[in-house]
């Protein structure tokens, strides 16, 4: 049974259509719904909750229609919002022991349960201060602690690294592998940040103004593309040097930002052809690795109206 599937979703509002017969199918384990501001990713989970109604379409979420059955989703299912929503005079214990209780959890279990995800989100030290002294990473590891005090079989994290310096980033990336590889929980996870997707994503749905543009494994996306990516150093101007030299090898080289080198593999002999020169000229090959495609490519060859940072 597919957790999340779609089949002509559409919500229109009266000067914009959020979504436009949207098709998706979403499984297990970690699943990227990437798109620009408006592409329709908040309104698709707000129809998924039964928060919001569809125009047209259906949509069932483990099994239960989303124009019927949004109770019994909601407490299956748990959700963290992008924006914050957290009482400041309240500390995190005590939240989190509210938002399990909400599910449906009795006291003594949410208590128990409140522990155990703070603890596991890292909260375990600060749990009785109250949040309004939280830094914004704090805060994130609480949200995600209340999606998943009531042991949720999906959890819907909407931009769950919005505000989050880099190390506070990597920190809630992997949070979310670790919710769905070690937890067994099924996750979906929006973001405009296409890199942080490719980290944690088993599957990838990208949409561009409410319409699907691919959804795949994520492997699918990151395939080899017949280029090496190329460094060198030793001198000013190496990066010239060398793709210089390989042009006149016959090879097609191209600058690829910064000191990068692209090359085309022509064949097997290429990578020995590029070491060969870079011996020739006196210069350090730093590295030289295949180049992969990434999904902010899927962007630019679908058509997309931008291509979001990485």
């Amino acid at each position: 049974m597919a957790v999340i599937e779609t089949q002509g979703l559409t919500k229109q509002y009266p000067s914009v259509t959020a979504l436009d017969h949207l098709d998706v199918t979403v499984g297990d384990g970690v699943t990227g719904l990437v798109g620009a501001n408006g592409a329709g990713k908040s309104t698709l989970i707000k129809i998924l909750l039964g928060l919001v109604g569809a125009t047209s379409g259906s949509a069932s979420v483990l099994g239960h229609d989303v124009a019927t059955d949004g109770a019994a989703i909601r407490a299956l299912v748990g959700y963290m919002p992008e924006h914050d929503c957290l009482p400041a005079d309240v500390s995190a214990s005590d939240f989190v022991v509210h938002m399990g209780q909400m599910s449906g959890l009795p006291h003594n279990a949410a208590r128990e349960r409140a522990a155990d995800v703070l603890r596991h989100v890292g909260l375990a030290e600060e749990r009785y201060r109250p949040m309004g002294g939280y830094s914004t990473g704090m805060k994130q590891r609480a949200k995600l602690a209340q999606a998943l005090v009531h042991d949720p079989r999906l959890v819907l994290l909407d931009e769950p690294t919005n505000g989050l310096d880099p190390s506070s980033r990597d920190d809630m990336l992997a949070l979310v592998r670790k919710v769905g590889h070690e937890f067994g929980i099924a996750v979906l996870v929006t973001s405009h940040l296409l890199g942080e997707l490719e980290r944690v994503s088993d599957h990838v749905v990208v949409l561009d103004s409410g319409r699907l543009l691919r959804s795949s494994a994520t492997t699918d996306f990151l395939h080899a593309t017949g280029s090496l990516v190329v460094e060198v150093q030793g001198k000013p101007d190496a990066d010239r040097l060398l793709g210089q030299a390989l042009v006149e090898a016959g090879l097609t080289a191209r600058p690829a930002g910064g000191a990068l080198i692209e090359v085309e593999v022509r064949d097997e002999a290429t990578p020995d052809v590029v070491r060969d020169l870079t011996v020739d000229l006196g210069l350090g090959l730093v590295r030289m690795q295949e180049r992969h495609q990434r999904i902010e490519d899927v962007f630019r060859e679908g058509g997309a109206g931008s291509v979001l940072p990485v």
